[in-house]
């Protein structure tokens, strides 16, 4: 396991040199220097925690991929990640919503912080509409599947795939669901929800249209005869997969640190962190170890993507949303594990 986490080792530890070397840039001492460790340490582990099931999700994508593929993901994916999620998205919001330039926008989050985190907090609406049907699309789609064999919770998961016959069904439970939620708010704040929900299934439709063009593609050069090593269209989804993921992350990142430099290096340590478990779930076999893994990050996944949506409601604690997750998981790994002792000649 140390194999595959040592680049993220060193990768966290050059964060967190950083980190020190901020605070004390910032305070001219050593607790100031200690202060920016602990918080970029607590967000690193909050980043994690809320992620390890997009990390058992993006395993049954990459297992599919090509070994250059994975390691792009790993790689180049990580810079969309850092620069992208962590750094450029917060400073667009702020751009957007205080009319100011990129420019302006990075000198706020510098000189008046708290003003830079009560934009970003302002556009939670928006942001919840995207990253929550996007999400939500991703899950049922997993279990909105008729060629679906494997079931977990099974009274459940066999009734969703009766009714995957019928065509879009994930889409249009995600629309009335958007649409109920809209009902609750000001006109003003739901027209914009209702504008980021569509756009978030919108982003789903076209990047599984570019995937399934793409694999069309690579298939049709593998019947000439061809060698086809290409990973493009799994890497564009895992990567907005990521990015909707790290929603809520980011928003959430305030509430430890409205510092736009600790948020990045915290986050960003995650961030690495979940790509190398990502790529140790791939290569040790460990979603063939155990059966109901996948199912447990999928309906995570459902659970994360309703309660981002909910969230344009009602105020939800991150750690509502991160302990939905880990039971998901540990409650499949335990039902993998059952039924691996019950049944143990059969290859899970």
């Amino acid at each position: 396991m140390l194999g595959y986490l040592k680049g993220s080792i060193l990768f966290a530890v050059i964060c967190l040199a950083a980190a020190c070397g901020f605070g004390w840039y910032q305070a001219h001492t050593v607790a100031g220097a200690l202060a920016a460790l602990w918080s970029v340490s607590i967000l690193a582990v909050l980043e994690v925690s809320l992620s390890f099931d997009n990390a058992v999700v993006n395993a049954t994508v990459l297992q599919d991929m090509d070994v250059v593929w994975r390691r792009r993901f790993l790689t180049w994916g990580m810079v969309i990640a850092v620069y992208g999620m962590f750094i450029l998205f917060p400073l667009l919001i702020v751009a957007i919503a205080a009319k100011v330039s990129p420019i302006a926008a990075v000198h706020l989050s510098f000189s008046d912080p708290h003003r830079y985190e009560t934009i970003i907090s302002s556009a939670h609406i928006p942001i919840a509409g995207f990253g929550g049907a996007f999400l939500l699309m991703v899950g049922l789609k997993f279990f909105f599947d008729e060629d679906k064999e494997v079931h977990w919770i099974a009274a459940v998961e066999r009734s969703l795939t009766r009714f995957s016959v019928l065509p879009s069904i994930e889409m249009a439970f995600v629309l009335l669901l958007v649409w109920a939620i809209s009902l609750e708010l000001p006109a003003a704040q739901a027209y914009g929800f209702i504008a980021s929900a569509v756009l978030g299934i919108a982003s789903f439709i076209a990047v599984d249209a570019l995937g399934v063009a793409l694999e069309a593609r690579e298939e049709r050069l593998k019947a000439a005869g061809a060698l086809v090593r290409s990973g493009l269209g799994g890497f564009i989804y895992l990567n907005v997969l990521d990015a909707s993921f790290s929603f809520d992350g980011v928003i959430g990142a305030f509430a430890i640190s409205n510092n736009m430099v600790i948020i990045a290096l915290g986050l960003s340590i995650g961030a690495m962190f979940v790509r190398s478990l990502t790529v140790m779930l791939v290569e040790k076999g460990t979603l063939a170890e155990f059966r109901f893994l996948e199912h447990g990050a999928f309906w995570a996944i459902v659970a994360l993507g309703g309660t981002m949506l909910v969230s344009a409601l009602v105020e939800i604690p991150e750690a509502f949303t991160g302990l939905i997750g880990a039971v998901s998981i540990f409650l499949s790994i335990v039902w993998s594990l059952r039924h691996r002792a019950s049944d143990p000649v059969q290859v899970c």
